[in-house]
């Protein structure tokens, strides 16, 4: 285990990154057809907490990330980053700052940028940093997350796994509050996942930034989070709320344990549930 995974960051000590859902509704066309895709939603997620969001495909998970992000509009209800709104009954759309960065499942670096200006990127941009410090700092972050000797590679010379590290290295060059992943690793193959996996959490463990985490994988869920919220599905809302007792910080040895399989067994079911009901509406990807 490496020194940044023997540093577990313990319960409470982050200052920043709470956020609380508090009875949200979304309904998409209300003068129309009237979809409603988040329906009564309230959720706590501590400060440096990392929350898995697990729900069948299509039940609203992505439309609450992104009302957290500030690419969508709220119907009803409220939204609060460290106690400030981000959005609510006279501001229905939250502003998007760097204090919430998002990394979609598609991935969005720059394919004719090597991978060091791609992390240097965004600071620059913002004017927050010269490029000369956004480099120095890029470099730093980046062999901290074991990408040392890919930084003048490009996207396109790299595997799968390095791009999304090298993406999430990126988001985090802008000091987040929150870090929103939708599904980051759904298109890697399972011995990828499993590597990435343990590079989130030292990159977690080194960063400490509260991580909104959307899956459809429930090992993957339980293994990576503090908490999971099993939602329903559409409309979305919770439906069971597990709170993970293992300790971090955890590897991969953690899976062959009785509590981490006990833990499978109590949410298998209502994740089931809720799949055979998405199947039986005929809910589409996405």
């Amino acid at each position: 285990m490496s020194a940044i995974m023997q540093q577990a960051v313990p319960a409470g000590t982050a200052a920043r990154g709470a956020i609380r859902i508090e009875d949200v509704v979304k309904i998409y066309d209300p003068g129309g057809a009237a979809v409603m895709a988040v329906d009564h939603c309230s959720l706590d997620i501590k400060a440096g907490e990392i929350c898995m969001i697990v729900g069948p495909s299509g039940c609203g998970k992505t439309t609450l990330l992104n009302a957290i992000a500030g690419f969508h509009d709220i119907t009803s209800g409220r939204i609060l980053l460290d106690g400030e709104l981000l959005c609510g009954a006279d501001k229905p759309k939250a502003e998007p700052g760097s204090d919430r960065i998002v990394v979609f499942q598609n991935g969005a670096l720059f394919p004719w940028k090597t991978n060091l200006d791609n992390v240097a990127f965004g600071p620059i941009m913002q004017g927050k940093l010269r490029p000369a410090e956004a480099k120095e700092k890029a470099l730093s972050m980046m062999a901290d997350a074991g990408l040392s000797g890919v930084e003048h590679n490009y996207p396109g010379e790299i595997s799968s796994g390095m791009r999304r590290r090298v993406e999430i290295v990126r988001a985090l060059m802008n000091d987040p509050k929150v870090l929103l992943l939708d599904e980051p690793y759904r298109a890697l193959d399972s011995l990828t996942k499993s590597v990435m996996h343990e590079a989130l959490l030292e990159i977690y463990y080194k960063n400490k930034v509260t991580i909104f985490f959307i899956t459809h994988d429930l090992e993957e869920a339980i293994f990576l989070g503090h908490k999971v919220a099993i939602m329903t599905t559409r409309p979305c809302k919770p439906k069971k709320i597990l709170e993970v007792d293992i300790p971090h910080p955890r590897d991969y040895s953690v899976l062959t344990s009785r509590r981490f399989r006990e833990l499978i067994e109590e949410t298998n079911e209502a994740v089931h549930e809720e799949a055979l009901k998405a199947f039986a509406a005929g809910e589409k990807e996405g």
